[in-house]
């Protein structure tokens, strides 16, 4: 496996070794031998599974009390995925990193805890697939909007379909209650 940084850091992109012939693909998503010395975790507790349709936007979403860190890569499609770091004094604050994933580039992005995260899809469907660092508390979801001109994220789409929670997410602001802190 290659790990590289981001641009954001503690933001990584995995690039997984695939053994590729005639009858198809075989890789690791994740190995802890392969990962060991990187500041990836080793432990995960909850996996996730979504399929969503072509222009779909989901996010930016995080937790705030019980913060997860997010592997997450596609298993059918492609995506633009996002991480935003939305923690209260970072020097990085409102800054974004976005990495088309897909099930060519069989790539995967870290995105750790104090970081928000979303995507869009690119193709007619994506099913995307992460490993989270805690279990989800829906009483601790929280979000920021995924088109805030403040954060100005660079989407390949413009006509975004967004689920009613979504799209109801306040701008990021250094003022907001709702913040990680570093």
């Amino acid at each position: 496996m290659n790990v590289r940084e981001t641009s954001l850091p503690g933001v990584l992109v995995i690039e997984p070794r695939v053994f590729r012939d005639e009858r198809g693909f075989f890789l690791e998503t994740f190995s802890t031998r392969h990962l060991a010395g990187t500041s990836l975790p080793q432990h995960f507790t909850q996996d996730n599974h979504s399929r969503s349709a072509q222009r779909v936007v989901r996010g930016l979403h995080y937790q705030l009390h019980h913060p997860q860190g997010k592997l997450v890569h596609v298993a059918r499609g492609r995506i633009f995925d996002v991480a935003v770091d939305i923690r209260r004094g970072s020097a990085t604050f409102a800054k974004w990193v976005g990495i088309e994933l897909s099930d060519e580039n069989l790539a995967c992005l870290w995105i750790p805890e104090g970081f928000a995260h979303g995507f869009c899809v690119l193709s007619e469907v994506a099913d995307v697939i992460y490993k989270c660092t805690s279990l989800y508390e829906a009483a601790d979801d929280r979000g920021v909007q995924w088109n805030d001109p403040m954060i100005g994220i660079e989407w390949p789409i413009h006509d975004a379909l967004l689920s009613p929670k979504d799209a109801a997410y306040a701008r990021l602001s250094k003022d907001r209650a709702d913040l990680p802190s570093i």
